[in-house]
């Protein structure tokens, strides 16, 4: 029932980018055969002829990916491109590169083959000379009768296709309606009304990484989401990522639910994208948060297509430690929270996490970016509203301040919510009461009601600190002009974690200090 092709289009600007490359390197070592692409080689690009930038044999450098080349001498003989087209779908080991040498600009007298046609149209004089090269005399929009006639009765074949297909699918669901259930639940992205019930629940006092609470919400999810489909940039040892009884998708084992992507952020979230779109399986992919930037084009493009691609970062701020600057986050929160129809949440913990993974499985129309730690963290009480709500609002208080009115907030996300826990306990103990909120999305956040974002938030209370280990871009939205910040706005160090968190101020102590200096300012507007 299930047995098309994927045909793309490329051009020779495309087979530049190194994404090209990415991703036919993992097809042609995954066998994918009913993967099929028509490159158009016209020797152009949009500076000028293609040989002032790229002179690779581009047939070679696929035969060396594992796949078959063909090649057609002429993009306009019809018969050459559907006799390659059969030579595609006929060899099922291997992808297909079908070369086309085409004229761009094809017809056009005086600018066919050069680069002025690559992105400008001909213009109305350039138009009416193709047109009469053509011998082309019709008003615009004309359809000749034979065309006509022509579509009208592929209309006619592809309805009968149609209804020989849906009358194999009629007879599959009467011997097996509940594999046709599932696979018309799975098409359609349904989850199963009891799927988040047997999820793990993570008790407070309990320390453990956000990554590790992930990869337990995975396995888990993948015992009740049969559908979930996915794997890491060679990472997943490290991202927790693997699904455990899975099975490798591999030649030969495409039943596997563990996709091997190598080091291919890009293609790894393009092709994430590329699952989500034809849909019956919930794809995700996972990498380290820094190499994030990699993988960003895709991701922009699935929020731009409003589609539900999950992609899991780990390692996400300067407690990785040891590695250094350049795999300590810094922007890469700011940067992907700029992306319009974007899930970005960054849980606490464990129970964070799993609201997290169903607000994930539960985005229909946007893609979701979970951001995890590697270190340990600890469990939050959440002691006024749960994580259940509280992750799905974007925001809650998760630790209320023991007065009747506090006299400050602490705003944290992710691993500093722990961190602002402790400075909490540290306020009381000087009988100065604040409350702490967990802040997960700031786009969920965003959405909701008014009168919530006011219970959480209250407008009256301006002595804010917000604490975040990444940049400072964006947070004066929520502690505003008379807050104060615990942020970092230049790149991490290599140390111990303990080292480089305290040298940068992530302790109970200069949070505290930071709410004490606005809770005095105030009093002294006051």
């Amino acid at each position: 029932m299930i047995d098309h092709y994927t045909y793309a289009l490329c051009g020779d600007g495309d087979l530049m980018e190194g994404v090209s490359s990415e991703a036919a390197s993992l097809a042609g070592r995954l066998k994918l055969g009913k993967l099929v692409l028509l490159y158009d080689s016209n020797n152009i690009s949009l500076d000028g002829k293609l040989n002032m930038s790229f002179s690779e044999n581009v047939r070679q450098r696929f035969d060396a990916y594992g796949w078959q080349t063909l090649l057609v001498e002429d993009g306009n003989d019809v018969e050459a491109v559907q006799t390659a087209l059969d030579q595609a779908t006929a060899d099922s080991a291997r992808p297909t590169l079908i070369e086309v040498r085409t004229t761009i600009g094809y017809g056009s007298p005086h600018l066919a083959g050069t680069n002025k046609v690559h992105g400008n149209p001909l213009g109305a004089e350039e138009t009416a000379e193709t047109k009469k090269a053509y011998g082309w005399n019709h008003e615009p929009f004309y359809v000749p009768e034979a065309v006509r006639v022509h579509f009208k009765q592929m209309n006619v074949e592809e309805a009968k296709a149609e209804a020989a297909w849906k009358k194999l699918v009629d007879a599959y669901a009467e011997a097996y309606p509940q594999l046709a259930a599932q696979l018309k639940a799975a098409i359609k992205g349904d989850l199963a009304a009891d799927y988040a019930d047997a999820l793990p629940q993570y008790a407070s006092g309990t320390k453990k990484a956000t990554r590790q609470t992930s990869g337990e919400v995975i396995n888990a999810l993948a015992k009740t989401v049969p559908t979930l489909f996915g794997g890491a940039a060679d990472l997943a040892s490290s991202t927790k990522t693997t699904i455990k009884e899975g099975g490798d998708f591999l030649p030969g084992a495409y039943e596997g639910r563990n996709i091997w992507f190598g080091v291919r952020e890009f293609a790894m979230s393009a092709a994430v994208n590329g699952l989500a779109l034809h849909g019956g399986v919930i794809p995700f992919g996972s990498t380290f948060f820094t190499f994030s930037d990699y993988a960003k084009p895709a991701i922009r493009l699935a929020a731009l297509m409003g589609i539900p691609s999950i992609f899991v970062f780990t390692h996400d701020s300067i407690a990785v430690g040891e590695d250094g600057p350049t795999h300590e986050p810094i922007e890469q929160l700011a940067g992907l929270r700029a992306i319009p129809n974007l899930n970005v949440l960054r849980p606490a913990d464990g129970n964070e996490v799993r609201e997290a993974w169903k607000t994930a499985l539960e985005s229909r129309n946007r893609p979701t970016v979970l951001v995890l730690t590697r270190q340990n963290v600890p469990t939050l009480d959440g002691e006024v509203d749960g994580a259940d709500e509280g992750v799905r609002r974007g925001g809650y208080v998760v630790s209320e301040a023991k007065g009747s009115k506090p006299a400050g907030i602490l705003i944290a996300t992710g691993s500093e919510v722990g961190l602002a826990y402790e400075a909490q306990q540290l306020l009381e103990a000087e009988d100065i009461h604040v409350r702490v909120v967990s802040l997960p999305s700031w786009e969920r956040f965003r959405e909701q009601p008014d009168a919530y974002k006011e219970a959480v938030l209250p407008a009256a209370i301006t002595a804010r600190v917000g604490i975040e280990m990444a940049a400072s871009t964006g947070w004066h939205e929520f502690v505003g002009s008379d807050g104060a910040l615990l942020t970092i706005d230049r790149f991490g160090a290599s140390a111990p974690a303990a080292f480089v968190t305290k040298a940068y101020g992530f302790t109970p102590e200069n949070a505290a200090e930071q709410l004490k200096k606005t809770i005095a300012k105030r009093q002294v507007i006051s």
